[in-house]
C-alpha cells in the first residue's frame, strides 16, 4: 500500500499523519475545471473522527 501524507486531524482515516483507508478517492471541486491549483480537488474518501463508515 501506498504511504499517503494527510493532515486533516479530523478525518477518521488519518493516522500519525498517514492515510489508512484501503482506496482513495480524489475528483475535482468543479466537473470539467481544472488547474494547476491543488486547491481544485478534493478528497472524496474523507470521514469525520466522529463518523463510522459503513
Amino acid at each position: 500500500m501506498s504511504m499517503i501524507k494527510c493532515d486533516v486531524e479530523e478525518c477518521h482515516y488519518n493516522h500519525s499523519e498517514f492515510c489508512q483507508a484501503s482506496t482513495v478517492q480524489v475528483k475535482s471541486r468543479v466537473p470539467d475545471h481544472m488547474t494547476s491549483i491543488s486547491d481544485d480537488t478534493a478528497c472524496e474518501t474523507f470521514v469525520p473522527r466522529s463518523t463510522t463508515k459503513k
